[in-house]
């Protein structure tokens, strides 16, 4: 009588990176030939485990050097706590247990969070890595993901029509350290909403379908970068990793000669120590030049690889791709085109990643953030300031958006000149941008109208320096209107509505005399003048 095991077979289906193109692991996803074994293994603790066994010692049959993404049950993971299927299943194919992320799967209603916590406690500490699955879609509570901590949140495609809960799902990964991905993708359209709400990977029909066989090409469309994909800091490095060619730190020349031959499209190989930690770095050029000269074969082929090798150049997976640019700059210059090992907190390898990545995506980033910049100031048009304004909207955080602008500026131009009027402006965004700090962002919407996001408690300095500033143009004095709207949270659900709440603020500052300042709350009625005489002089209405 036939096994249920004979009538399960497995598809991969690859996730893709959305920044550099490549495939970044793949997911093996059970598919039964007749019955419902998956219905029988929500129910079945035990039958998940071996499922999940069974799922790697399929991908190992394959011989895919790709990490893997196999699916687990929240209510196997919390009964079974070790899995230890799994990880005999992991030890027998050779994997190391971080090449191997759980992707814990919905429902966890009915599931007892404190000894689903304690499981992934422990499976982590073996060095597997953990994703939420399912978000968006399935019934994961909030808290109980952030006690999870994962390493990476997948959310269901349905969801990138709420581009607000994606972006502030984006926003709880980049607390929690985790990536974000967006699975079941199938249209360019779901795959630009996705790249524009900041998701870092994706996978679905449109990249590539679940095979038979690993897939290391897939189809991706040619995006730009989104908004909220690169902070100011720069773009952090785990958007660029690439999987990395792992062997022992014992490995001969000849096992890497032949991983390397076998694997046209791997750029080097990293030599780890049993935990994992990179010893040893080969880059694939200059190994196989060696291995290609007189007698090479014969004089290295049986000899530890670890003497071709260089010491591996390390950052962690919390390094930014400036910081990785400065890890190259500061090595070998021979060594410019080598891969840069990844690793997390323990020190374990998690990948590479590739100079061409990261200078490819950098120049594009840094062309897009020019031809946004206004020609006259070399500041930030508005899109980059209503994009930030979305971005504190979807933290939760307050935030203060001010609108600052040059009293009578047509008879300033008229009176002095373009030439005088120009200079003016360029003053004032120099000022500015001088008085700015923090996370305080300065943009030149156009003319002589500037916006200023700020927090709250820095912006008081920032006015004081500008309209204490003595201005004049072409020899007649100047002064300076400011607006501001402080937004708490929840008083404005997007930068179109703090632009509205903005504008009555505006028009009460221009109607006082000398520099003014008025500040006003979104949602609550009157506003205070701050600087200026006139009129409105007191609490105005």
């Amino acid at each position: 009588m036939p096994s249920w095991t004979d009538t399960v077979r497995f598809a991969f289906q690859p996730v893709v990176n959305l920044t550099t193109g490549g495939v970044a692991a793949l997911e093996i996803l059970a598919r039964p030939e007749s019955g419902d074994i998956l219905a029988q293994a929500r129910r079945d603790p035990e039958l998940d485990g071996r499922l999940a066994a069974l799922a790697i010692r399929a991908a190992a049959r394959r011989e895919t050097m790709l990490p893997l993404h196999v699916n687990v049950f929240a209510g196997t993971l919390a009964d079974l706590g070790r899995l230890a299927a799994l990880r005999d299943a992991v030890r027998e194919s050779g994997r190391l247990p971080w090449e191997v992320t759980i992707d814990i799967v919905p429902p966890y209603t009915h599931v007892p969070h404190h000894a689903l916590l304690e499981a992934v406690s422990t499976v982590r500490s073996e060095g597997f890595r953990i994703c939420a699955d399912g978000v968006g879609d399935g019934d994961a509570p909030l808290r109980l993901l952030t006690d999870l901590a994962p390493e990476l949140v997948k959310l269901d495609a349905s969801l990138l029509t709420r581009p607000a809960a994606v972006r502030a799902m984006r926003t709880l990964c980049e607390q929690l350290g985790a990536l974000l991905s967006v699975e079941g993708v199938e249209t360019e359209l779901q795959c630009a909403a996705a790249v524009s709400a900041g998701a870092q990977l994706a996978q679905g029909e449109l990249f590539a379908p679940p095979a038979r066989l690993p897939a290391a090409d897939v189809y991706v469309p040619a995006l730009s970068p989104g908004v909220a994909a690169a902070p100011r800091s720069g773009p952090s490095v785990r958007q660029f990793v690439r999987p990395a060619a792992l062997l022992p730190a014992t490995a001969s020349a000849g096992q890497v000669r032949a991983l390397l031959t076998g694997s046209p499209d791997v750029s080097g190989v990293l030599l780890v120590d049993p935990s994992g930690i990179p010893v040893r770095s080969v880059h694939r050029s200059r190994f196989l030049l060696s291995m290609s000269g007189p007698y090479g074969h014969a004089l290295y082929a049986d000899r530890p690889a670890a003497k071709l090798g260089d010491p591996p150049r390390t950052v962690g997976d919390d390094a930014t791709a400036w910081e990785v640019l400065d890890v190259v700059a500061d090595g070998e210059r021979d060594r410019t085109s080598d891969d840069v090992a990844v690793v997390d907190h323990y020190g374990r390898c998690v990948g590479v990643v590739r100079l061409a990545d990261l200078v490819r995506a950098l120049s594009e980033s840094r062309v897009e953030e020019a031809a946004g910049l206004n020609p006259l100031t070399r500041l930030p048009g508005s899109d980059a300031i209503t994009g930030e304004v979305d971005r504190r909207i979807a933290d939760g955080r307050t935030f203060a958006l001010s609108w600052l602008d040059v009293d009578h500026f047509k008879q300033v131009n008229d009176g002095a000149g373009f030439a005088a009027g120009d200079e003016l402006i360029r003053a004032v965004g120099r000022t500015l941008q001088h008085a700015a700090s923090g996370t305080t962002r300065v943009g030149h919407i156009g003319g002589d109208d500037f916006l200023v996001l700020a927090e709250p408690e820095t912006l008081g300095p920032l006015a004081g320096t500008v309209l204490d500033t003595p201005w004049s143009a072409g020899g007649r004095p100047v002064t300076l209107s400011l607006a501001t709207v402080l937004c708490a949270p929840g008083s404005v659900t997007d930068h179109r509505q703090a632009a509205a709440c903005l504008a009555p603020l505006k028009q009460a500052a221009k109607s006082l005399s000398g520099a003014s300042w008025v500040l006003g709350r979104a949602g609550l009625p009157g506003h205070e003048v701050l600087r200026g005489s006139g009129a409105e002089r007191a609490q105005a209405g």
